[in-house]
């Protein structure tokens, strides 16, 4: 999968809000090229949540693991829920996983390396072993906040 297929599909659900913060937006240097994704029937980027996914195309303060500072090497993360976390990994989020996981290796599903505890996941360079899982587990995290979304009240959506 590249950039783009992964942009495509979560772009063909409905009411996803894609940002991809470029020089002069007013957003923060360090995520210019990346890009997140919010469920935003309205179209307006949410307050008070975060993004359901995001696509990170460089290393983060602190979060270097996954070595995104090599030619080509990108990583979708995915905040799916703590469900689909132990279907995925075996685990529950806060449960110790293999200590031995390579957070830089491509087309491998991983608990985030920040993240992991609140239920991320993670893939670098999804390929033909992960493009299947990824892809539903895009499709879970935007159920996920859509239905995080859909519970608030409509004064509150109307504010956010």
């Amino acid at each position: 999968m590249t950039i783009d297929d992964i942009i495509d599909f979560v772009e063909g659900l409905d009411d996803v809000l894609t940002l991809r913060p470029v020089p002069g937006d007013g957003s923060p240097e360090i995520s210019w090229g990346d890009t997140f994704f919010y469920y935003s029937p309205d179209g307006v980027v949410p307050t008070t949540t975060q993004p359901f996914a995001t696509i990170v195309t460089k290393n983060y303060p602190s979060d270097e693991d996954s070595r995104l500072d090599r030619a080509g090497a990108f990583r979708v993360n995915i905040h799916a829920g703590r469900e689909a976390f132990i279907v995925a990994l075996g685990h529950a989020p806060r449960e110790q996983g293999s200590a031995d996981v390579d957070a830089g290796a491509p087309d491998t599903v991983i608990a985030h390396p920040v993240y992991g505890s609140g239920a991320w996941l993670a893939v670098v360079n999804p390929g033909t072993r992960t493009s299947q899982l990824t892809r539903e587990l895009l499709r879970t995290a935007y159920a996920v906040a859509r239905s995080r979304y859909e519970r608030k009240p409509d004064a509150v959506r109307r504010h956010i």
